[in-house]
């Protein structure tokens, strides 16, 4: 197979028949937040909530997250694909169709769901299909993955807001997915909270400049 064919496999979904095998039960990965000290995999206050947001690469948008005040704990993961309890280098390879994502758990009372999706909007591209800057696979599509019918409706009118912001600058449409939250699979423990540990590392994060003003449910 050429590059280009090799490249080309990469933007594609696999299909179930494609995907790798994966395994019966999850891989290693931290029992604790380096940065809060808190259960990477909970449990967490009973009025906490959560949203799943890809961006591109994974480590700098954990630590996108993890700044913002109101928000309990992030964790870096794989969702969307076939491959159940994928390693990192499964998920490179195109053939297990998941997503790097993060999971961000939220007090509401303290910040909305509103306020994170125009931090999600406003801090990538998401008009790029399946890559995000120099990354480029479906491992970097922009998703949005809600734990309720609300949180989807308001991600979906945020969507429709953006788009018109996007319009009016002239820039292309937008691509990112948006799906009633599928199971969310940890990475391996040197992926969480990457940058705090490597503050020099790698982040890929650029937005277009557009600003996004998310529409506010009454309740929000």
């Amino acid at each position: 197979m050429s590059l280009i064919e090799k490249l080309s496999k990469k933007l594609q979904m696999p299909t179930p028949e494609e995907a790798l095998p994966g395994r019966p039960g999850p891989i290693p990965t931290a029992a604790t937040h380096f940065v809060t000290g808190r259960a990477l995999k909970g449990p967490w206050p009973d009025n906490m909530k959560k949203i799943m947001f890809g961006m591109g690469c994974f480590w700098g948008v954990e630590r996108l997250f993890w700044q913002v005040p109101g928000v309990y704990a992030t964790a870096a993961g794989y969702a969307g694909g076939i491959t159940p309890n994928p390693t990192y280098e499964e998920t490179c390879t195109g053939r297990t169709g998941h997503n790097e994502v993060v999971l961000v758990v939220y007090d509401p009372d303290v910040v909305s769901l509103a306020d994170l999706l125009k931090i999600f909007w406003e801090e990538h591209d998401p008009t790029q299909g399946m890559r995000q800057g120099n990354d480029i696979g479906t491992t970097y599509r922009s998703g949005i993955y809600a734990f309720s019918p609300a949180d989807r409706r308001i991600a979906e009118e945020s969507r429709e807001a953006y788009q018109k912001a996007l319009d009016a600058k002239g820039l292309g449409r937008i691509t990112t997915e948006i799906l009633d939250a599928p199971e969310f699979y940890y990475a391996e423990d040197y992926h969480q909270q990457y940058l705090a540990k490597n503050p020099n590392g790698y982040c890929g994060l650029r937005g277009t400049g557009v600003a996004c003003v998310v529409p506010r449910p009454a309740t929000a």
